[in-house]
C-alpha cells in the first residue's frame, strides 16, 4: 500500500485481488445482501483510491476494514431514515445453499442473536481472521480489551448455540 500511497497505482490490482473476497465476505454477512456487500466493496476499494493519502505506514488490513466498516454505517444512516445505524440490522440469514449443512445454518442462527457488535466482532475475528492487534485498532481499543471482548462473545454464542431449537 506504502508504493500506492507513493504513485504506484498498478498495485491496486493486487492489494484488489488479494482483499476484495474477504472484504466481500465480511459486508455480505454483516447484511445478508448479495448486491449490496458487491456495490460497498467496489466502493471501499473506490475509497482507498480516493484516500490513500491518508494512509500511514501500519497494518493495512486493519486500515482497509476500518473503510469497509465504515462504508456499511454511511450507507444504513443515509438509506434507512428510521435507522441511525448498522445497530438496528438485524443479521440476515446467508441463503441456504444445497450443500450447506444444518450446523452452518445453525450457526448463522446464533449469530442473528448476538448484538450487531458483538456479531461484527467475531465476523472479523473468527471469519475474516483478523488478529486481535489489528481489531484493536480497528476498535480504537487495546488488543488485550479485543481479547477479552471476543472471548466473552463466543461465550455467549456458545451458549446460544446449545440451546435447543
Amino acid at each position: 500500500m506504502q508504493q500506492v500511497v507513493e504513485g504506484n497505482l498498478d498495485l491496486l490490482k493486487v492489494l484488489f485481488e488479494r482483499h476484495h473476497r474477504h472484504v466481500y465476505n465480511f459486508l455480505y454477512k454483516m447484511s445478508g445482501d448479495r448486491m449490496l456487500s458487491e456495490d460497498l466493496t467496489q466502493d471501499v476499494f473506490y475509497k482507498l483510491i480516493k484516500y490513500r493519502s491518508s494512509y500511514k505506514s501500519g497494518a493495512f488490513v486493519s486500515w482497509l476494514f476500518t473503510i469497509a466498516r465504515n462504508n456499511l454505517r454511511t450507507h444504513y444512516t443515509r438509506n434507512h431514515k428510521n435507522n441511525l445505524d448498522i445497530g438496528v440490522l438485524d443479521y440476515k440469514a446467508v441463503e441456504a445453499e444445497t450443500n450447506k449443512t444444518e450446523e452452518y445454518s445453525h450457526l448463522q442462527r446464533a449469530l442473528n442473536q448476538l448484538h450487531p457488535d458483538d456479531r461484527e466482532l467475531i465476523i472479523l475475528n473468527r471469519f475474516q481472521e483478523i488478529r486481535y492487534e489489528e481489531l484493536a485498532q480497528i476498535l480504537g481499543s487495546t488488543p488485550g480489551a479485543v481479547k477479552t471482548k471476543v472471548s466473552r462473545v463466543l461465550k455467549k454464542l456458545r451458549k446460544i448455540y446449545m440451546e435447543p431449537l
